[in-house]
């Protein structure tokens, strides 16, 4: 491998948000588009032979109400801010009532494709740094995410963390639960995990900047730092793919720019290059958003051509280091 692409997707739907946006807010639009928008990312990536891993809560694998509650596992979080908690949510019978909720169809339709990844988001959407949360916690989070997962014929290898709230303390359990790759996060204060006080408007806005001008490097991963001391294998992120904003539309070019030019620098240097979204962030201009990861993957396969870049899943990476 000389260098690799990675795409990573937090499918998430509106677990990911909840605490955020209610179902009948300005917000749902975005998380109804993403149910088109996942057939048509799909297709692009058949396109263009595209590796990615699709990190999914594991509430999204339920077929219907009673399978779901059926894997509940017997530690809940206990967040000391209540809106965070997943279990009070009001759910429907299944997908077909309840689209935001459950996504059998859609898991149906990744799996179906060639090169997708399915990963873990933990089973209720956990936040690994927030008040009140427990190891015992995790670990059972993470043994209900891996069973639901099971019942498709799924073997959860790999995990991106909820807010990017990576919790170093829980190495062990993620040894345990053989859950060895995860993504880590890119190096520089306003990206490093946080419990949802501690993101600050500075952090924010420094993410905002750093989408359109380099405020920071690229970011890009070395090959030789994934596998890591303790066991584990960091393939970590490069850029957050921020969805299209018509009020910020005449910044696009230098969207793009800031995008490309990491990819080739990757290429050229022999790192790794690890984009990163969520589904319902197309949601909403799909037109400009898919046009936009177009052009995104035209570079990727002038990079594949010219310099053997490899557009790979986080566990694809692992396995390529390994060989």
């Amino acid at each position: 491998m000389k260098s690799a692409f990675v795409i990573s997707l937090d499918f998430e739907l509106h677990w990911g948000v909840r605490d955020q946006f209610g179902l009948q807010g300005a917000y749902t639009p975005n998380l109804v588009g993403a149910r088109t928008a996942v057939p048509k990312m799909l297709e692009l990536f058949q396109t263009y032979d595209i590796g990615a891993t699709w990190a999914t809560v594991g509430f999204l694998f339920a077929r219907s109400k009673d399978e779901l509650v059926s894997y509940f596992p017997a530690i809940k979080p206990v967040y000391t801010d209540k809106k965070l908690d997943p279990y009070i949510e009001p759910l429907g019978n299944g997908e077909s009532d309840d689209p935001l909720h459950y996504a059998p169809s859609l898991i149906q339709r990744i799996l179906d494709m060639p090169k997708q990844e399915m990963a873990t988001h933990t089973f209720s959407h956990y936040y690994c740094l927030e008040a009140g949360q427990t190891a015992e916690a995790f670990r059972a989070d993470l043994q209900s995410a891996k069973a639901i997962a099971k019942t498709w014929g799924v073997d959860i290898h790999s995990i991106v963390f909820p807010r990017n709230q990576i919790n170093p303390a829980y190495n062990q359990i993620l040894l345990d639960e053989q859950i060895l790759i995860y993504r880590g996060n890119e190096s520089s204060w306003f990206y490093e995990a946080a419990s949802t006080g501690e993101q600050s408007y500075a952090k924010r806005g420094g993410r905002l900047l750093d989408t359109y001008a380099p405020i920071t490097a690229h970011h890009l991963g070395d090959l030789k730092d994934v596998k890591q001391a303790n066991g584990l294998y960091n393939v970590p992120s490069t850029r957050f793919l921020r969805p299209h904003s018509p009020k910020l539309a005449a910044l696009e070019p230098l969207r793009l720019h800031r995008i490309t030019q990491g990819i080739r620098q990757a290429a050229q240097q022999g790192k790794i290059y690890g984009l990163w979204w969520h589904p319902h962030n197309m949601g909403l201009h799909q037109e400009q958003n898919l046009a936009f990861l177009k052009q995104i993957l035209e570079t990727v396969r002038e990079c594949r051509d010219k310099y053997g870049m490899e557009a790979l899943s986080m566990q694809e990476v692992v396995k390529k280091i390994e060989e």
